[in-house]
This record gives C-alpha cells, structure tokens and sequence, in this order.
C-alpha cells in the first residue's frame, strides 16, 4: 500500500466547508458559564488534535449520501467522548505530554483533569439527546461502554501477564476500534440509516481502528517523543504488552524469555532497557508482523468501501487508510 502519501490537510480538503461547521458545534459544546472550564476549553482547542474521528463521521455521510446537521453534531459528540477518555486516561497513566504540549493533569493537576473529563461527557450525553434518534444514542452507548472495559482489560491483562493475540485484538477492538466504527456509522445513521451502509462503514472503522492502534503500538516502542507528541515507551512502562511483545514472545528461547520478563518487571525502566527490549523484539519479528497485520486491516478496510462509486470523498477515505499506515506520529 505505499503510495506518496497526502497530508491530513490535503486528504480533508473535499470536506472543508463540513469540518467548519463541526468545529462550530463542538467549540459550542465546550461553552461553559464556569470560567475555568472555558480556560480549559481553550486550552484543549488551541491544542487539537488531527480530529480524525469526526473527520470519519463527515467523510462516510458524504460516500453514502449527504451530511444531514445530525452529521456535524454527531461529529461533535464522537469528538466529545474520545476527548474525555484522552483525559481521564491521562490521569490513570500519570502522563506529561499530549500531542507534544503539557497535558492537561500537568497543568492543572488530577483533580482539575477528571473534573473537566467528567464535564466533557456530561455534553456528551446533553448532545445525544439533541439528535433525537434512538440508533444513535444505542450506538453512542454502547461504545462508552466499549471504550471504559478496553481500557480496564488491558490493565487487568498487564496485571495478570496473560495477555494473548486473540486477547490483544478483542482489546484494542473495544479500546479504540470501536470508536472510529462508531464514527462512520454515525455518518451512516444521520446520512441514508440503511442497513448496507451502516455495515460497510462499521467494517471501514473497525478495520481503520484496529491498524491505527497497532501502528501507535509501533510507535510506542520505535517512535521518539519528537514525532509522537507521547511518553515513549510508557506502555512498557506500565507492562501493557502489546502485539509486538506478543509475537516476541512465541519466537524467543527460554533465555531470552526471560530477559524480557526481567526488563518488563523493573519498576523503572532506562533508556538502556527499553532499547534492550526494542533489539530482541526486532531480531525476534515482532516489528514485522504488527506492520503485516496493520496490511492485512488496511485490504480489509479498502474492500468495505470498494462498492461504493469513485468520488472525492471515497479518495479520502482511501488516501487516510494510507496515512495511517505511513505516519511518524
């Protein structure tokens, strides 16, 4: 699937008029009479990140029909949900950095931080209301519900060490997965609601879903904090195993087994042990598979859409496939 690869600016300029009237909604949706709220508020919109899940929402609407307002204020509420799990997962992570500026625990601390994640998906859950439409709201919840037991899985796998592929999948499925399948549904359900949409959009999301979270699995053992904006390797860190370490596992003597399940129980890991760790998951093929498996959901993901007639918005859909599998952060 290499290709030149389109700039995320490039690939949403089809939409730009769209993503205008999202960002309307959800700068609305922020709105508070509280002012440390909209301090925050602001603080979070300066900082945006690619709003690659409403950009979804909008781009599947567009393929299967047309954007109805319910598109944009579901666009919104998907933006709404996924920003107050970024937050709340900062807390529980202690982390210092999102998308390269000080996160929002750093600045204000945990107490300010789940507060603000705890308003956030309280608009979330005013805006579901406003759509009025009962598809929307049972898929909305659903995938809260989805988002809260992926995150509490892993941390259940990292405890108990018994984490497998099957196991991995389901977990990044619910996790992260769900919520880019929510996002084009979403456009489905506010655009035509017809049942052959919505089942090639939720397969378009689930698959983009799956890779964009083993490519960010990638990046937390390869990348460097520059071009991810993220604590390095603060997965290991937290002894979440992930693909890579997954398949390293099968391939590894019991020696090497147990180096790495040294490495893994250190409670502080150096530079020196996460490198360690990154050459034998590198001899052992664990890179090279997670990037096979990111191919394989990338066919997967192109052959959902491929019924649908060549557009401008299609060639979206298919150009972001690409550059999730090509991005350095």
């Amino acid at each position: 699937m290499k290709q030149e690869l389109k700039t995320l600016k490039l690939i949403t300029k089809p939409i730009f008029e769209d993503i205008k009237l999202f960002e309307e909604e959800f700068r609305n949706a922020l709105r508070s009479e509280v002012r440390l709220i909209n301090l925050v508020g602001k603080y979070i919109i300066r900082h945006k990140g690619k709003h690659i899940r409403p950009v979804l929402t909008i781009l599947a609407s567009r393929v299967c029909s047309q954007p109805t307002i319910n598109s944009y204020k579901a666009a919104a509420m998907i933006e709404l949900l996924h920003l107050a799990t970024l937050i709340h997962d900062d807390v529980v992570d202690e982390a210092e950095k999102r998308r390269g500026f000080p996160s929002i625990n750093r600045i204000w601390k945990n107490k300010i931080a789940v507060l603000m994640g705890d308003f956030i998906l309280s608009k979330t859950l005013i805006n579901m209301v406003g759509l009025k439409d009962f598809a929307a709201l049972q898929l909305i919840a659903d995938t809260a519900e989805k988002l809260a037991a992926g995150e509490i899985l892993q941390v259940e796998k990292a405890l108990t060490r018994s984490m497998t592929e099957e196991v991995y999948y389901d977990m990044i499925y619910q996790k992260t997965a769900s919520l880019m399948s929510t996002s084009c549904e979403l456009g489905a359900i506010t655009s035509t609601g017809k049942d052959k949409d919505r089942k090639a959009m939720v397969t378009y999301g689930t698959k983009l879903g799956m890779a964009f979270q083993v490519k960010d699995d990638l990046f937390d053992l390869l990348g460097s904090e520059n071009q991810t904006g993220k604590d390095i390797g603060a997965d290991v860190k937290r002894n979440m195993v992930t693909l890579p370490l997954i398949h390293t596992y099968e391939k590894l003597s019991k020696a090497e087994t147990r180096q790495v399940k040294k490495i893994l129980s250190l409670k502080k890991k150096s530079s020196a042990d996460l490198n360690d760790l990154k050459i034998i998951v590198d001899r052992a093929g664990g890179f090279n598979y997670a990037e096979q498996k990111i191919e394989e959901f990338n066919h997967q993901a192109l052959d959902a859409i491929s019924p649908y007639p060549d557009s401008p918005y299609k060639q979206s859909m298919v150009d972001l496939i690409s550059f999730n599998a090509q991005r350095t952060g």
